[in-house]
């Protein structure tokens, strides 16, 4: 978990941005492998909000009958 929240089109704003430096090659050995850690914190971060997410759209479930739908309280296993 990152240490701050962050919103999730911010990480991914700004892992698209470490992509771009990394290829450009114009990065030094030792800011490359800063930059390497902190897209990979990221990334996990970003799946850990997607998963969360996921879980959460799961529990949207179709009352039995009625057609309509209801939001269950997410509860992790």
């Amino acid at each position: 978990m990152m240490k701050t929240e962050i919103k999730f089109e911010t990480a991914l704003a700004r892992i698209e941005k470490l992509v771009q430096e990394l290829e450009s090659g114009e990065v030094a050995l030792e800011k490359m492998l800063e930059k390497y850690e902190e897209g990979t914190r990221l990334i996990r971060y970003c799946l850990e909000k997607l998963n969360d997410a996921e879980l959460k759209i799961k529990k949207l479930t179709e009352e039995q009958g009625t057609g309509e739908f209801k939001l269950e309280p997410f509860e992790e296993e």
